[in-house]
């Protein structure tokens, strides 16, 4: 069974930051893109970072750039977003998913298994 678990979470103030975590099971870590979106209410989703765990290619979205880490622990299948100088706009459901083509990319649709998110709040 695929299973993709975020944690880490929480609320923060301006200027904090916030480690979350992805563990994956289920499926062939190293082979897939693992990418982190997030979507704030009344907002569409967003893609944050992505992560090629077999290379460690890296892309980011220009507005996090500078600001989050995405990296992969690959002996423990977990996939990391270190944020930082966080502001209230970054405030949403954090997701990461999984993209069996292996590419890097930010296109929601294009990934195959999701997680159940966790909340990042930020308050001002």
């Amino acid at each position: 069974e695929v299973q993709l678990v975020e944690s880490g979470g929480d609320l923060v103030q301006a200027g904090g930051s916030l480690r979350l975590s992805c563990a994956a099971s289920g499926f062939a870590f190293d082979d897939y893109a693992i990418g982190w979106f997030r979507q704030a209410p009344g907002k569409e989703r967003e893609g944050v970072s992505s992560i090629s765990p077999s290379d460690g290619s890296r892309f980011y979205a220009d507005s996090v750039k500078g600001r989050f880490t995405i990296s992969s622990d690959n002996t423990r299948n977990t996939v990391y977003l270190q944020m930082n100088s966080l502001k209230p706009e970054d405030t949403a459901v954090y997701y990461c998913a999984a993209d069996g083509s292996g590419w890097l990319n930010l296109d929601w649709d294009e990934y195959d298994y999701w997680g159940q998110g966790t909340q990042v709040t930020v308050s001002s």
